[in-house]
């Protein structure tokens, strides 16, 4: 290990041994540059991932304690152990955790370990709000028009906010994950807002001080990479357009931005540097702007770590990130000038992460029985790659998802050479992503891409919560041609067809006959479903060929695709598609799922005497489910706030439960009796699974 007494000097040196303070993708990104630089990686880890894909994949593993992060990821302590313990000479925090504690980052210089991010005195300067905001101010940065010190109550609040000028915005000092935040219009919201937020500010952060800003109308979140060496060289390496949000977290993320001009880019990136100049950073960080409609920028906050997005900038520059914050904290100089930064092509970025769309976001926890994610033409620590995909991940087919951390299941990554090149990249590769076991939000993912507004690059951060303020449902998703659906499922059927007509040992006289004529069936809510008549013709078994004819259309579809895989790649009228099918899935075993493009139906492909015999049966309604509270999310149910016999009005509090750092509270709908408990405090409950009985 370093001496502490030559940290220092640590130019001399390339680290041998690098520990990943971290999990999941990003822990399994440090470690794929790590490998390609010739560096041995050490993981951490805590009980729910002693199977996980970052310990797998890492030259050692240290355990560091239980599953909650309080309990192993964000212990110092141990990990600073596990460094001295298996001679890392260096720690890589990642994001999240302890990346962006002064505390941990100093510790580690004590102790003669290198932090592979900037130093100390850096991130305490941007991690306060408030004091970050002055030091910007002294750098000649633009900042939002407020009121910086912190205030005494809500009549002042509303007496600066008035200053200031309608509508405003109304922060914690100390916030973040969108805690310790609300925007006032009037006097009244500036009131009870600066209550609001004083009161999350104190509960979440320990830390009550709130400040007052000008709220940007149509504001773009839009932030420059920069990168700093120990030399005092900084460059910015582009911008990101992050302002596609989910409550106030990112949901898509590309670079270049499709709004900023040259001339605008070039004047932040310029304040940026002068803002990382003023703090001597050294690694990368990530200064964050919001932009008005007619391109005033202002400084938000600097994020002193590797971003989550960070992927979209290595695509247009052909930079690793990683590899490069690994070389200035052992005291290189940056190998490249302002002058040498590149801006090629458009990247853009999907977290995928373990949610339920439909209902309403919920975390979705389990064992993944399938992850395929599309092809990889490009590689995390293999820059010069371009134009392709590229998934970065922690998790594995047959892995576990824990409901201990954050959501995220992998980043989807796409280059193009223009910016409609790669939407078409990014809707090409989420048709082919596989992901069963738990839920995912590629629907909602592959809904966004395909709107005009995100496709003509108008949209603003309000842009999600004006267009699914009322949450995401399926017609939220549109497909432009529905019976192209319809004419794949009764093509994939006639491949099953041909198959059963090919068995051996069939009674001779009553062997499979194939016709070309077909009913698909679109399952609908409540019964409601329609017919469509289809013709199947032309069919030759060896290159996967039919021409299939329904509603007047007509679609010639061919495919290599094996039956029984779940991913299907062919072409239609010329066109390539990519789509997934599956038998048998939800509560129709007989069903084709059919999949692409966001859109689902789910078909059952019968003969024309079939569908007149299926339109006679009888409708069986579901069962009457009102006199149960049923889980709406797997997780850990952490309180039942009732007894049996308790009568109950209508939004009462029954029971609480937690999962992915999210707690959800179950209130009653309507006034009733609590009859039954079901599930005990302290459960792990599946989703749908019963809590309590109403008598």
């Amino acid at each position: 290990m370093l001496e502490k007494k030559n940290v220092k000097n640590i130019k001399e040196y390339m680290f041998t041994k690098i520990l990943i303070a971290n999990r999941g993708e990003i822990a399994c990104r440090v470690i794929a540059t790590a490998r390609k630089m010739g560096i041995k990686t050490v993981a951490v880890y805590s009980d729910a991932d002693k199977e996980a894909r970052h310990v797998k994949l890492a030259d050692e593993a240290v355990h560091i304690g239980a599953a909650p992060s309080r309990e192993s990821y964000l212990l110092a302590d141990k990990i600073i152990a596990a460094a001295k313990q298996t001679g890392a000479q260096a720690i890589h925090p990642g994001y999240g955790f302890l990346s962006e504690n002064e505390a941990f980052a100093q510790r580690c210089e004590d102790e003669g370990i290198a932090f592979i991010g900037p130093k100390a005195h850096s991130i305490a300067a941007m991690g306060d709000k408030i004091a970050s905001k002055k030091l910007a101010n002294e750098a000649k940065v633009n900042t939002i028009p407020g009121y910086n010190d912190a205030i005494a109550g809500p009549e002042q609040a509303v007496e600066i906010a008035k200053g200031i000028g309608y509508p405003v915005m109304i922060k914690a000092s100390a916030g973040g994950g969108g805690k310790g935040l609300r925007v006032a219009y009037n006097d009244k919201e500036a009131f009870e807002g600066f209550a609001s937020c004083q009161n999350e500010a104190r509960n979440s952060f320990g830390d009550d001080r709130i400040f007052i800003e000008k709220f940007v109308q149509e504001p773009r979140h839009i932030e420059i990479q920069v990168l700093g060496d120990s030399h005092g060289n900084v460059i910015y390496l582009n911008e990101r357009e992050c302002s596609i949000q989910r409550r106030h977290q990112k949901v898509i993320e590309e670079a270049p931005s499709p709004f900023i001009s040259d001339a605008t880019r070039k004047a932040m990136g310029e304040q940026a540097v002068a803002l990382a100049k003023a703090v001597q950073y050294q690694s990368a960080g990530t200064v964050e702007f919001v932009v008005g409609k007619d391109q005033d920028f202002y400084f938000l906050e600097m994020n002193t770590r590797l971003q989550v997005e960070h992927p979209v900038t290595e695509c247009i520059t052909g930079l690793d990130l990683v590899e490069l914050m690994i070389r200035v904290a052992a005291g290189e100089k940056l190998p490249l000038t302002q002058a040498d930064v590149k801006r090629d092509g458009w990247a853009i970025e999907c977290r995928i992460n373990a949610e339920d769309p439909f209902r309403n976001f919920l975390p979705s926890t389990g064992r993944l029985v399938r992850f395929q994610p599309p092809e990889e033409t490009m590689f995390q620590s293999d820059t010069s790659k371009k134009l392709g995909v590229r998934v970065d991940t922690g998790v594995y087919e047959g892995g576990e998802i824990p409901m201990y951390y954050d959501s995220m299941i992998a980043k989807l990554i796409v280059h193009g050479t223009d910016r409609n090149d790669a939407i078409a990249k990014m809707r090409a590769a989420l048709n082919g992503f596989v992901i069963r076991g738990i839920s995912s939000n590629i629907p909602f993912q592959a809904a966004l891409l395909a709107h005009p507004k995100f496709v003509t690059g108008d949209f603003n951060t309000g842009f999600i919560a004006e267009n699914y303020g009322k949450g995401f449902h399926a017609e939220d998703v549109p497909h432009s041609d529905p019976l192209f659906l319809v004419a794949l499922a009764a093509y994939m059927n006639r491949r099953y067809r041909a198959r059963a007509s090919g068995i051996s040992g069939q009674l001779a006289g009553h062997e499979v006959k194939v016709g070309e004529q077909f009913v698909v069936v679109t399952l609908g809510a409540e019964g409601q479903n329609q017919h469509h008549e289809v013709t199947v013709s032309d069919f030759e078994d060896k290159s996967g060929s039919s021409s299939v004819s329904v509603g007047g259309n007509s679609y010639q579809i061919s495919s290599n695709a094996t039956l029984g895989q779940i991913r299907v790649q062919g072409a239609c009228n010329g066109q390539g598609f990519t789509a997934q099918v599956e038998r048998g899935v939800g509560k129709n075993p007989l069903a084709l799922r059919i999949a692409h493009n966001g859109t689902q139906i789910d078909a059952l492909v019968l003969s024309p005497l079939g569908a007149r015999l299926h339109k006679l049966m009888p409708f069986k309604a579901p069962p009457d489910l009102s006199k149960f509270l049923l889980s709406p999310m797997p997780g850990l149910l952490v309180d039942v706030a009732v007894q049996p016999g308790q009568k109950v009005q209508a939004g009462e509090k029954l029971a609480v439960i937690e999962a992915m750092k999210m707690e959800n509270i179950l209130f009653a709908a309507q006034d009733g009796v609590v009859g039954k408990i079901v599930a005990g405090k302290g459960e792990s409950l599946a989703v749908d699974q019963v809590i309590l009985e109403f008598q």
